[in-house]
């Protein structure tokens, strides 16, 4: 029996731990493999100009009477024509170099019997071959991390030129320096690309938002959910895309709406917004106490001043003391805002309620009218840079009385000039404070071109193509703290000299 009530509890509790295991996502972002070719144009120039940084270890040794010192090994070019970047399920990056050349200088000073001479060295490395895994995963805090790397480089042949009086009798003796620093080359480039990855790659990763204010009010959660899934083709990432209020950064609001889906792979990078992406946005201004708005005095609009006087003359009437005291107009929403995508467009659907007042100077208010209000506003969602913006416009609006039907009858009147004021006067604040946007999670220096918005049932793509405006070096180099110098001691040969014979 308790075996059965434990499989019984099980069973009830299967579904709330897959849903808790696979919350949707408010935000998701797709890269192509048309964004992995971008991506990797960029990433070759970087990994260029990092094994042209790599340091190698002065060479020294003999061999009978020949007695050799290499150092100031330098890289003068590479040529890195033939490099692949794909994507690896599960969660893997590939970077493949092949057949590619390493042109080096050093400086050699050689002893042969009484013979002694000090010159440079050129040399050639091809048929370099550099291998490279890269894992992608999610880090605590949220943030998309190479997690590892493994990775694989040789060198299938090594020249070197001699110049000087002695060039012709050291050429016989030319192997036992290539043969070093052939080793000492090929140790070096996996700790070089290492670094390259988990130090700096990571710190350019860093750049992308996870949790960050928006204005003054709200901020947004951008933690990734989980793993990023990497198919053949695609990365898809997961992210929260939960807004907050600022006042109340610890409050969740519970997702329930339809998980966004992207099939597309023709464009770099596809961007995928729920409708509870902008559901959490409206909430955390509500809750933040921002969705509302007074009009007193002059800032009444006159038009409107004088058919509100006339609609409520009765009252102001009775009031005789009051009938010339200003007139006051309080415009809340009441509930938080639902957005609503279909495929035909995105609406915004807003309870709010208006109280109409007068004010006479140094008396107590004396409210006129509370009216319910329902609006339903238009929205154009669209994509500049990095920011995601919205346009709002007034599509249908009704008033009504809170306090009986006679009532709305008599405000039927105001329905146009309210709507009117709406229009000329609240949706100009409420497009000025969406006029910034929010930003996308993109790393700095990575910006959408061409970008096209395509609705959806409960959620909305943006299908862009990718644009580099900073170099990854020139990133990386803004937000490192200070230059660090990595040392690889297991990579490193143990002693600071090598004999050829040895290797």
């Amino acid at each position: 029996c308790e075996m059965a009530a434990g499989s019984c509890l099980l069973l009830f509790l299967l579904p709330w731990l897959v849903t808790a295991l696979h919350s949707p996502p408010g935000c998701r972002i797709r890269i192509t493999s048309k964004g992995l070719d971008l991506v990797k144009q960029e990433g070759l120039r970087f990994v260029e100009q990092e094994l042209q940084n790599i340091t190698v270890s002065d060479l020294h040794g003999k061999e009978g009477q020949f007695h050799y010192n290499i150092s100031q090994v330098k890289v003068m070019d590479l040529q890195l024509a033939f490099s692949d970047l794909h994507f690896q399920p599960q969660q893997h990056l590939v970077f493949n170099i092949n057949n590619a050349s390493i042109s080096l200088r050093f400086r050699r000073q050689l002893l042969y019997w009484f013979f002694y001479d000090i010159g440079s060295i050129n040399a050639s490395a091809d048929g370099v071959h550099i291998h490279t895994v890269l894992q992608l995963a999610k880090d605590e805090a949220g943030h998309l991390k190479i997690s590892n790397i493994i990775c694989n480089a040789s060198i299938a042949r090594m020249h070197a030129g001699f110049s000087g009086t002695l060039s012709k009798v050291y050429e016989f003796l030319s192997t036992f320096i290539v043969t070093g620093m052939r080793f000492l080359l090929s140790q070096q480039i996996c700790p070089s690309l290492e670094h390259a990855s988990l130090v700096l790659l990571n710190s350019l990763l860093d750049t992308v938002p996870v949790r960050n204010d928006v204005d003054e009010h709200i901020g947004i959660d951008y933690s990734l959910l989980r793993d990023p899934a990497v198919s053949t083709d695609t990365l898809d990432l997961d992210f929260k895309g939960m807004f907050f209020p600022r006042a109340r950064e610890n409050q969740e609001l519970e997702n329930h709406a339809v998980e966004p889906v992207i099939k597309e792979t023709e464009r770099m990078v596809y961007v995928a917004f729920s409708e509870y992406f902008f559901d959490s946005a409206m909430h955390a201004y509500f809750q933040a106490g921002v969705l509302a708005i007074e009009l007193e005095g002059e800032k009444v609009p006159k038009d409107l001043e004088v058919l509100l006087r006339a609609t409520f003359f009765g009252t102001i009437f009775m009031l005789s003391p009051a009938v010339d005291a200003p007139l006051r107009l309080v415009l809340q929403v009441s509930a938080p805002p639902r957005c609503i995508i279909k495929p035909s467009g995105t609406s915004v659907s807003v309870s709010a309620f208006l109280n109409i007042s007068l004010v006479p100077p140094g008396r107590p208010a004396v409210q006129l009218s509370s009216m319910a209000m329902e609006t339903k506003l238009s929205a154009k969602v669209f994509l500049q840079g990095k920011a995601l913006r919205v346009q709002l416009d007034l599509r249908r609006f009704r008033i009504y009385s809170k306090q009986s039907a006679l009532e709305s009858l008599a405000l039927f009147s105001l329905q146009a000039p309210l709507k009117t004021l709406l229009q000329l006067t609240i949706m100009p604040i409420i497009n000025e404070r969406t006029k910034k946007g929010v930003q996308i999670p993109l790393p700095e220096g990575m910006d959408f071109t061409k970008e096209v918005v395509t609705n959806h049932a409960g959620f909305l793509t943006v299908g862009a193509d990718l644009h580099f405006s900073k170099g990854l070096r020139e990133v990386i180099e803004k937000y490192r703290s200070a230059p660090t110098t990595p040392t690889y001691p297991s990579s490193r040969p143990a002693e600071p000299s090598v004999d050829p014979r040895q290797l």
